[in-house]
């Protein structure tokens, strides 16, 4: 098993930016895909961002597609995903996730971390 925690979360006014990390420990983080998942107050979890193992393939929600960046650093056992034009609807716990591929379904990851709070204010 691959341990998650992530971090990076915050406070940010509508239109800026923020980063959020993935850190894994246990096993090297190269030799999964890994994913973004977030979850609002009252809502159901959804999918946000993906990327494979090696970095070459990544998929987005058409909610966050051309504002939120999913990038790896194998060598640093890290996953990131830089958020920018933030807006209040992105407010939620933001989870990442590990697996076999870069899957937009949650159930498909066997690891998963506890999240990390994100707010944006208007």
């Amino acid at each position: 098993q691959v341990q998650l925690v992530e971090s990076g979360g915050g406070v940010v006014q509508a239109g800026g930016s923020l980063r959020i990390s993935c850190a894994a420990s246990g096993r090297p983080l190269s030799g999964y895909a890994v994913g973004w998942f977030r979850q609002a107050p009252g809502k159901e979890r959804e999918f946000v961002a993906a990327v494979s193992w090696s970095g070459d393939s990544k998929n987005y929600a058409d909610s966050v597609k051309n504002r939120f960046t999913i990038s790896r650093d194998n060598a640093k056992n890290t996953v990131y995903l830089q958020m920018n034009s933030l807006k209040p609807e992105d407010t939620a716990v933001y989870s990442c996730v590990a697996g076999l591929q870069p899957s937009i379904y949650f159930g498909e990851y066997p690891n998963w971390g506890q999240g990390t709070h994100v707010t944006v204010s208007s």
